[in-house]
């Protein structure tokens, strides 16, 4: 199968085996690596967002899910447009628009500390989002083009790990310095100019993080600008239908679409959650700012579980059972822990990590199989699908605000790994 535009790097001639065009192009992997690694640690870090910006402004679970919900909008309204702006300027000029797209946004969270205003932090976070949409577009079908075809699946799930790397260190990092600013005072407590005030203090942490991010991706996009002629006869095949649309009337491409809407739907609104629910008095009971740490072992587990998956489907075990599995592991993992208490709660939602670690790439590369050229179309496609980060979180939580209960709103990420296990199951086989 191939699975990207015909393209050829600079100085090096295309490799075939037969069943498409690939590059082999070592150093470009290690590029592509790193966009990983910088949208995933980026998107993560709303899961700290969330507990700060709920206590600062009050919010309750619908409110604060509207993080998620304006992040990954952007995924809907950006999804189309980024495919076709990556296939007019290419792949390397596309990942410096999505990383100065990325760097503005991080730039917006200053005006929205000073005026304490929530609306514009949300504004700020659809930003940076739009950027990582446009990356997001590059990285998924560059990866699965540098490579043997027939390797994709496993190339793409060892990608995804490096994705992982950044969801685990950044909101590990994230939560010290946003957290750990919350002091025994709570906005619920002030009003007037004193909530003001406390709201711009306690926000300086977060605008301090993203100006570190602002600062990285600088130097990111000025070392891809430099490389950005490092692919030379980019070719890609207009779209037959509008906006390559036409795409969802394959069967498995488009049960493949729903199942990524619904998959990161379910992270999201797990991980979302995950801080506020250990902190629950029937698991662990304590503050957001001595816990928020936890939340990077619900990705430290998607991390390691990529890594072992990679393995494992490289070695030859159908990427379509292995899905199927994960997803049962995950349904189960929710049962039991909304049905003990303590530690066991505790630690078997945060092992869903690592149920859901190969569910993404997997889900991706079985749905895009036999694209070829239209590789880009797909990638926007499943990008679009991504605003089911936006629309199962924000269900979630008014389910847990309906119910006063965390436990019952994570039922609804449990139905969405179940239609991911039915897709596993269709997607045994290799497709036609």
């Amino acid at each position: 199968m191939a699975l990207a535009p015909e393209m050829t790097p600079s100085g090096a001639a295309p490799a075939g085996d037969g069943q498409g065009t690939h590059v082999d192009a070592p150093e470009l992997r290690l590029f592509v690596m790193g966009l990983f690694f910088i949208f995933g640690g980026i998107t993560s870090l709303n899961d700290v967002l969330i507990p700060k910006l709920k206590e600062l402004f009050t919010l309750n679970y619908t409110q604060a899910m509207l993080i998620q919900f304006c992040f990954f909008t952007a995924y809907l309204v950006i999804g189309i447009p980024g495919a076709k702006l990556v296939k007019k300027i290419g792949y390397m000029r596309g990942a410096v628009a999505g990383l100065l797209t990325m760097l503005v946004g991080c730039l917006l969270f200053i005006p929205a500390s000073q005026q304490a205003v929530y609306g514009l932090f949300l504004l700020a976070l659809f930003v940076l989002a739009s950027g990582v949409v446009i990356v997001q577009v590059v990285a998924n079908p560059l990866i699965s083009l540098l490579g043997k075809p027939e390797t994709a699946h496993s190339r793409l799930t060892f990608a995804q790990a490096f994705n992982s790397f950044g969801t685990f260190l950044f909101p590990l990092v994230g939560a010290s310095l946003i957290l750990g600013s919350l002091k025994d005072v709570t906005a619920a407590d002030l009003s007037g100019p004193a909530l003001d005030a406390y709201r711009v203090a306690e926000s300086q942490a977060i605008v301090n993080g993203y100006l570190g991010i602002a600062l990285a991706l600088a130097v990111v996009a000025a070392a891809v600008w430099f490389f950005r002629n490092r692919l030379q006869g980019e070719k890609h095949e207009a779209s037959s239908g509008l906006a390559g649309f036409d795409l969802l009337k394959r069967k498995r491409f488009s049960f493949g679409a729903l199942c990524i809407f619904l998959y990161v739907g379910a992270e999201v609104s797990i991980g979302s959650l995950v801080i506020n629910y250990l902190a629950l008095e029937r698991v662990l009971g304590e503050p957001e700012a001595v816990i928020g740490w936890m939340i990077a072992i619900y990705w430290f587990g998607a991390m390691v579980g990529r890594f072992i998956g990679s393995f494992v489907m490289y070695l030859g075990i159908s990427p379509g059972k292995l899905l199927a599995s994960v997803a049962i592991g995950a349904i189960a993992l929710i049962l039991v822990s909304t049905n003990t208490n303590g530690g066991m709660a505790a630690y078997s939602l945060l092992a869903i990590g690592l149920m859901n670690s190969i569910m993404f790439p997997t889900i991706f590369s079985l749905a895009c199989e036999k694209l070829g050229a239209r590789a880009a179309d797909g990638s926007g496609i499943i990008n679009i699908a991504i605003f089911g980060g936006a629309v199962v979180p924000l269900a979630t939580g008014a389910l847990a605000d309906l119910t006063g209960s965390l436990g019952m709103a994570l039922l609804l990420p449990a139905l969405c790994y179940a239609v991911i296990a039915s897709f596993g199951y269709y997607a045994r086989r290799p497709a036609v």
